[in-house]
């Protein structure tokens, strides 16, 4: 068996003082994307937080390379991009300057890069316009365009098909699934029904772990 990269061992979670999950085993090797399912309410927001070292675990602990992800932030922030629910970025910058500005820390790029990245989503020509003038599924493309700027080998998404339309749906999930079969892995929520899937994906649906 191929040893997980990110591993969960017993992991609880409470939210307001209600239980969501508890005792939650998850393995995740390379070339592995895991889809986490369930009703609302049931944790997957919160699971993809503790997985990306957002939140602390109520119980149990989440492994990476077989440590505690606590003690390995610097590891952690080279080998993980986390994409949440909502696009992240600021409306009076424009997406040249929001890219620059979210991958400054970890994962610095050229111009011509994130001239490519925007390339790569739809957004050519878009790149010196404040991105309060984009729609809804253009900013979520600039947030997306991360994907294609050096990502890491850990991708975690929260529902990242939001607001794409049907063309962007086809091409992130391509891009999913070559990423997992070039030997990354992908994490991800979506209600969006995957028709493109590498041959290491699962689905594990919260509600069996449900209190």
């Amino acid at each position: 068996m191929t040893s997980p990269v990110l591993q969960t061992v017993a992991l609880a979670c409470e939210r307001d003082l209600r239980l969501l999950f508890e005792n939650l085993d998850l393995r995740l090797a390379s070339g592995e994307m895991v889809q986490i399912s369930g009703p609302n309410g049931s944790g997957k927001t919160s699971l993809l937080r503790l997985l990306s070292g957002l939140m602390q675990p109520t119980a149990g602990q989440v492994l990476l390379n077989g440590q505690p992800l606590n003690e390995q932030r610097s590891e952690l922030a080279r080998n993980l991009l986390w994409i949440g629910h909502a696009a992240g970025i600021k409306d009076l910058l424009t997406p040249e300057e929001n890219l620059s500005w979210l991958c400054a820390l970890h994962h610095p790029a050229s111009r011509e890069a994130i001239w490519q990245a925007l390339a790569a989503v739809g957004l050519r020509g878009f790149e010196d316009v404040p991105c309060h003038t984009l729609s809804a599924g253009q900013q979520r493309r600039v947030a997306l365009a991360r994907l294609y700027l050096d990502s890491p080998p850990l991708l975690i998404l929260d529902e990242p098909f939001t607001a794409l339309d049907k063309q962007g749906v086809a091409q992130l999930e391509e891009h999913l699934a070559g990423h997992c079969e070039r030997g990354g892995m992908v994490v991800l929520t979506t209600h969006h029904t995957l028709s493109r899937m590498p041959a290491g994906y699962r689905d594990i649906d919260l509600g069996n772990w449900a209190v």
